[in-house]
């Protein structure tokens, strides 16, 4: 059985230790300071990125822990693994519930306890895949942008020293509509950034995550079905345990409105094809190219011994950036700081009028019968200068 934590570092970041352990030992003071003793609230923390934020957090003993997300199985499996984790400190008071950030009883939940000391929002729609029609684009953007900022609002009323949302690379000169609306979120939350501390951060693909496509391989592995992956997208790659830290040191340490993201070079990249034939390789295989789904699935449907079906191909669906990259040509970055991280500065927020003009924007759209999938796209466009999506008329759930 292939250990995936060692496949990760050997072969897909190379790295036997985190890129951010110098960050973190250079820092372990003030993250004491801001963390011990301090009440914390983590939502979407079920996922691979939420939970290792809070592997990442527990070492500096908060005084208590809560954790939401839609996902009850998540948070079962979070339980047991901190709980089953030698030497990691659980406080006193850590408490997981199964609900949506956007529900009433969460906020009833938030005012009995009279806000938190840090607050990190996790919870997003995070696939390209997501935007196939006008009903995923609704949830999508109703997740990541509108139940953000009600959030937002009550956070007024309750400011924590610090408060972080999750971000992605897709949001610099985003492509794809899960990329859009996390670059709408970024300037929303950066138009509280006067009224309490607000941070994210931009990072990489993370290896093997919940739902991510390399995590695809080993559910298609473990029952003998193909694998197809795009052979012309490279990406850059982080560990769940790096993406945990990028995110702490990034809520701590960060100045309010700025992004953080991981200094990586771009010989760092690799593609999905690439990762997938170095785990078939590790685990014994040849592979047998194919080409087409159906020919993968044809002749993984017949018994195969050492050669495994795999088809690897261009890319051809809506959303899918070639590429990626961390912040843009307009923006200021600061590359001193850290060892392994760079800074977005001196960003300049949106006002919060615009930002309600483009919510009541989006509201009064979701709100007629009429309304289509390319409407949302054109408001989007309207707001975001550099959004750079075309439509192909195909999505990631017309592929294996």
């Amino acid at each position: 059985m292939t250990n995936i934590k060692e496949f990760i570092s050997n072969y897909v970041t190379k790295r036997s230790s985190s890129m951010f352990s110098n960050d973190i030992e250079e820092n372990k003071d003030r993250l004491f300071e801001e963390i011990k003793d301090k009440t914390v609230l983590v939502i979407g923390g079920a996922g691979t990125i939420g939970s290792s934020f809070i592997k990442a957090l527990l070492p500096f003993r908060p005084k208590s822990l809560v954790v939401v997300d839609i996902n009850e199985n998540g948070l079962t499996e979070l339980t047991r693994d901190i709980r089953s984790t030698k030497n990691l400190f659980v406080p006193d008071d850590y408490v997981t519930y199964p609900m949506s950030y956007s529900d009433a009883v969460f906020y009833k939940m938030f005012k009995k306890r009279d806000g938190f000391d840090i607050v990190a929002n996790f919870s997003a729609h995070k696939h390209v895949r997501s935007e196939k029609d006008l009903f995923s684009v609704e949830a999508l953007i109703k997740n990541n942008v509108m139940n953000a900022k009600d959030l937002l609002d009550v956070l007024v009323s309750y400011p924590p020293k610090h408060f972080f949302c999750v971000s992605t690379d897709k949001a610099a000169n985003p492509v794809n509509i899960m990329g859009g609306s996390k670059k709408i979120m970024e300037d929303m939350i950066m138009t509280y950034s006067s009224k309490y501390p607000v941070t994210t951060a931009r990072f990489a693909n993370v290896a093997f995550s919940n739902g991510s496509l390399p995590q695809g391989f080993l559910e298609r592995i473990s029952k003998n079905q193909p694998i197809s992956a795009p052979n012309d997208v490279t990406r850059y790659f982080v560990s769940p345990q790096e993406s945990g830290q990028i995110c702490l040191l990034a809520c701590v340490l960060g100045n309010s409105g700025e992004i953080y993201f991981p200094k990586l070079r771009e010989e760092q990249m690799m593609t999905f094809s690439d990762m997938a034939t170095k785990l078939l390789k590790e685990k014994g295989y040849k592979l047998d190219f194919c080409s087409s789904d159906e020919e993968a699935v044809k002749k993984a449907s017949i018994d195969f011994k050492d050669k495994y079906p795999v088809h690897f191909s261009g890319s051809n669906t809506t959303g899918e950036k070639p590429y990626e990259e961390f912040f843009t040509t307009k923006e200021n970055v600061d590359l001193e700081r850290h060892k392994a991280l760079g800074v977005v500065v001196d960003l300049k927020p949106k006002s919060i009028e615009d930002i309600d003009v483009l919510l009541k924007e989006f509201e009064k759209a979701f709100g007629k019968d009429e309304t289509e999938k390319s409407d949302i796209v054109k408001i989007m466009k309207d707001f975001l200068v550099n959004f750079d999506h075309k439509e192909l008329g195909k999505s990631l759930d017309s592929k294996m």
